[in-house]
């Protein structure tokens, strides 16, 4: 079974976001990017599915700049065949990934689609749904288990009041949530392999999507900083504090 994963291109989660001096956007010049967490998550998955035997090939997606095939080759360091580069610099919505991956599944006829629940830039948790929707296939959303059975794969998810599991039929989406595994750490030797893998580089007009955005960003600004703490003698004082001052009793 060929499975396809996604490996998004976001700020490292170690580095302190900066908001640019125009406000127009967040700043990355000069800034460490790595892969989205979730999708190391999910090409991980992948992995173990391939080392199950489950997997017969995995193919490493991302769209954004060229700069975006670095982590296409982590993931392909990290156990994968083959990477997909859709090259675009400018902003990619939610929907319009969606679009471009239903292009590319439509292609590789993958059985199976995994990827992160959500991206640590924008945390819309939106493309993995909206594929399944385009698709008409089935989804199972944040999975802290995986399990493939046949023609099915049997999905532990993580919902507010503890854990579902719901069956889904194959081809399906998977995204992934924290607890379904923790991704290995790229060997010297895999590294030096994924330079010879292949990665083939696409646009959006090679897949028939218009990548034109549907918001506009009007201005971005960094949240106002906290005021400090405040130490009360007695509780009676706290009391007085929270009616007069807080004003919330």
């Amino acid at each position: 079974m060929k499975v396809l994963v996604t490996a998004k291109r976001v700020v490292d989660y170690n580095v302190k976001i900066r908001v640019k001096a125009d406000h127009s956007g967040v700043e990355t010049a000069n800034v460490k990017m790595s892969v989205n967490p979730f999708d190391e998550i999910a090409i991980e998955e992948a992995v173990r599915l391939k080392e199950k035997g489950v997997a017969s090939e995995i193919i490493v997606v991302s769209a954004g700049p060229a700069a975006a095939s670095e982590q296409i080759r982590t993931g392909l360091a990290m156990g994968a065949d083959r990477g997909v580069l859709v090259q675009h610099d400018g902003v990619l919505e939610p929907l319009v990934v969606a679009k471009l991956l239903a292009a590319i599944i439509a292609k590789e006829q993958p059985g199976l689609v995994i990827l992160g629940k959500q991206a640590i830039d924008d945390d819309m948790n939106a493309t993995g749904q909206m594929l399944a929707g385009l698709l008409g296939w089935a989804q199972g959303t944040f999975a802290s288990k995986l399990e493939v059975k046949g023609e099915t794969a049997v999905v532990t998810r993580e919902v507010d009041g503890g854990l579902e599991t719901v069956e889904v039929k194959l081809p399906a989406i998977i995204t992934t949530d924290l607890r379904l595994n923790e991704p290995r750490y790229a060997s010297l030797p895999n590294i030096m392999k994924a330079r010879k893998k292949t990665i083939d580089t696409l646009t959006p007009a090679d897949l028939g999507v218009d990548p034109t955005p549907r918001l506009t960003v009007l201005k971005v600004e960094e949240p106002p900083t906290r005021k400090a703490g405040v130490k009360v003698g007695s509780v009676q004082e706290l009391v007085e504090k929270l009616r007069g001052e807080a004003k919330v009793i």
